[in-house]
C-alpha cells in the first residue's frame, strides 16, 4: 500500500512542471487602453480637396467712340427682294454696295462689321444679335426699292412707338431702338444731305418707316433705300455705289463728334 501512495505522489510532482512550462508560453494580455493624454499633441486636420475657380465672363465695356459700322445688305438667299424686268435683283446690287461702302469706311479708318458676304440670309435676329455685340457703333441697312424717281437716294429712321406696347422690366428685343430714336434721327439728317448733294432730285430731309430690321438694333440705326429697281440696266444702279460710299462716310465723319458728346 505504502509502495503505491509512493508512486501516486511521484507522477503528480513530474506532472505539475509540465504544466507551469505551458503557461510560461502563453503570450501576457495587452494592456487595457488607459485614458487619451490630454498633453499629446492632436494630428494636424487635413486640407479639404481645393476646386478650380470659375473665371466670370468679362462684361463688354460701353465705348464713347464711334469706330464701327455694321452694314447690313437686306435680303440674300431665297429672298431676293425687289426685281426689275432688266433683271435686277434688289439682294445682289446691296450685296455690291456693302462692298463699295466698306471700302471707303476703312479708308477713313473705322471698321465695319457686314451682317452677310455672299448670298446666303440671315434671320432679322441673327442680324440685330451681330449687330448689337458691337460697341461704339452705328448700324446702316441698305435697300433698292421697288419705286421712285430712279437715281435717287433716302435716309429712314423707325417712327417712335413702333413694336409692342412698353411692359414693366426688362427692355423687350422688339423695343432696344426706342432708347436710340433721337440719335437715329440726328445720323439719318447728316445723311439725307450727303444724300441730296451726291444724287440730284433726292429729298433734303430723311422719312419714317416700318423697317423691321431696325427694331432690334440697340445702336444709331438708319435705313438707306436707292431708287429703283426700274432702272434700265443693272450697271445704272452699282454705279451708283460709289457716291453712295463717299455720302455714308461723310455723314458718319459728321456724326461721330455727335455720337462722341452723348452716345452711350
Amino acid at each position: 500500500m505504502r509502495g503505491i501512495l509512493l508512486l501516486i505522489a511521484a507522477a503528480i510532482m513530474l506532472a505539475v512542471p509540465a504544466c507551469t512550462g505551458q503557461a510560461q508560453q502563453q503570450p501576457p494580455p495587452a494592456p487595457s487602453p488607459g485614458p487619451p493624454n490630454p498633453q499629446a499633441p492632436a494630428p494636424p486636420p487635413q486640407a479639404p480637396a481645393q476646386e478650380t475657380p470659375k473665371q466670370p465672363a468679362a462684361p463688354a465695356t460701353p465705348s464713347r467712340t464711334l469706330n464701327v459700322v455694321v452694314l447690313d445688305p437686306g435680303h440674300g438667299g431665297t429672298d431676293a427682294g425687289a426685281r426689275g424686268g432688266n433683271g435686277v435683283i434688289e439682294s445682289e446690287v446691296v450685296l455690291s454696295y456693302a462692298r463699295a461702302l466698306r471700302a471707303e469706311l476703312e479708308r477713313q479708318g473705322l471698321r465695319v462689321v457686314v451682317t452677310r458676304q455672299g448670298n446666303e440670309n440671315p434671320t432679322p435676329d441673327e442680324r440685330s444679335a451681330l449687330a448689337n455685340r458691337q460697341r461704339g457703333s452705328v448700324f446702316l441697312s441698305l435697300h433698292i426699292s421697288s419705286t421712285g424717281p430712279p437715281g435717287t437716294a433716302r435716309a429712314y429712321t423707325l417712327p417712335e412707338g413702333v413694336g409692342p406696347p412698353a411692359r414693366s422690366g426688362p427692355l423687350p428685343w422688339d423695343q432696344a431702338q426706342e432708347a436710340y430714336a433721337e440719335r437715329s434721327r440726328r445720323l439719318a439728317e447728316l445723311l439725307q444731305v450727303q444724300l441730296a448733294q451726291k444724287f440730284r432730285g433726292s429729298p433734303e430731309v430723311p422719312a419714317h418707316a416700318a423697317v423691321r430690321q431696325l427694331r432690334t438694333i440697340a445702336a444709331p440705326a438708319v435705313a438707306v433705300e436707292v431708287s429703283s429697281v426700274s432702272a434700265l440696266k443693272r450697271e445704272q444702279l452699282e454705279q451708283m455705289g460709289t457716291r453712295l460710299a463717299e455720302a455714308v462716310a461723310r455723314a458718319v465723319t459728321a456724326y461721330r463728334p455727335l455720337y462722341e458728346a452723348g452716345a452711350n
